[in-house]
């Protein structure tokens, strides 16, 4: 019988797979759509078995092979009760374990070590291991939850150009552009958040970043806003006894310059991404030092 490994990482912009022998080594890589599990179930399950197939084709590998396969999966919204149940119980694998995106990342960036990640992405999410205890600070879920993530921060630039139409906050660049997209009509915003999924959102995060390089106003007062977020989550963080901090996502390296010095000086870079801890889990869990037999 010969077994593989499957790693996941899915999020709100998207979802990644990899595929491994018993030994570790990679053997094919696959991509596809959003995988929040939370705020769409039914395509994440959709997503997630879409990379894999990518993956097993990338490897050369017979789909026959799933059955004596062992999974572990991070993805945004893992963290809720219940909420990963379907998408276990929809794949064909010998093993699959959903878990939170936030174990992952820890176990890519630290390895075994003590410290934090912070996922700065689509969504947000902070996972703390101290003395071999492992806890997690936020990451439920759009919209109630991940303050400081591309799709609030991409929010609150609809909500602001909202109130610069109405003349309440003065506007900027920033806002003309966006309103200018919207063909100056904010029924056409509403419209648009009304179906908008965080991903959707999270789009206009990066424009945030760029025009706040540029002096631009807006987008200084509302990245201050969010950066604020992220800052009193890892302050928190820190005094729980933490001296190594892993910034992860795609607006990880956007972020720092926003945080005080004292947490810029704790920044570590991460050993691995979240798709390496993903598969190193799987391995840990299924793989042949955890003393099963595998053939």
């Amino acid at each position: 019988m010969t077994e593989f490994f499957i790693g996941v990482d899915g999020g709100g912009t998207g979802c990644r797979a990899v595929v491994a022998g018993r030994d570790g080594t990679i053997l094919g890589f696959g991509h596809s759509g959003s995988a929040n599990i939370v705020t769409d179930p039914q395509t994440s399950l959709v997503n997630v078995k879409a990379a894999i197939d990518n993956a097993f084709d990338e490897a050369g590998l017979d789909k026959a092979h799933y059955a004596t396969s062992h999974a572990v999966l991070g993805l945004a919204g893992g963290n809720v009760e219940g909420a990963g149940l379907p998408i276990e119980r929809g794949l064909p694998f010998a093993h699959a374990n959903v878990e939170f995106d936030g174990l992952i990342a820890l176990q890519g960036a630290l390895g075994d070590k003590d410290g934090v990640v912070a996922i700065l992405g689509t969504g947000t999410a902070y996972i703390i291991r101290k003395d071999a205890r492992i806890h997690s600070v936020g990451g439920w879920g759009f919209p109630l939850s991940d303050l400081g993530s591309g799709a609030r921060l991409g929010q609150s630039l609809l909500q602001e150009c909202l109130l610069v139409h109405d003349g309440i906050h003065p506007g900027s660049p920033l806002t003309t552009a966006i309103l200018n997209e919207f063909g100056n009509k904010p029924d056409n915003l509403v419209e648009f958040a009304w179906t908008a999924k965080p991903g959707d959102f999270g789009k206009y995060a990066p424009r945030i970043f760029q025009y706040a390089r540029e002096s631009d106003p807006t987008a200084r007062m509302l990245l201050k806003h969010s950066a604020a977020y992220v800052s009193e989550t890892l302050e928190v963080l820190i005094g729980q006894g933490t001296e190594r901090i892993s910034l992860l996502g795609g607006m990880a390296p956007l972020y720092v310059e926003w945080l005080p010095l004292h947490q810029q000086k704790l920044l570590v870079e991460p050993a691995a991404d979240a798709l390496t801890g993903a598969l190193q889990l799987a391995l840990n869990r299924y793989g042949p030092k955890n003393g099963r037999a595998c053939g």
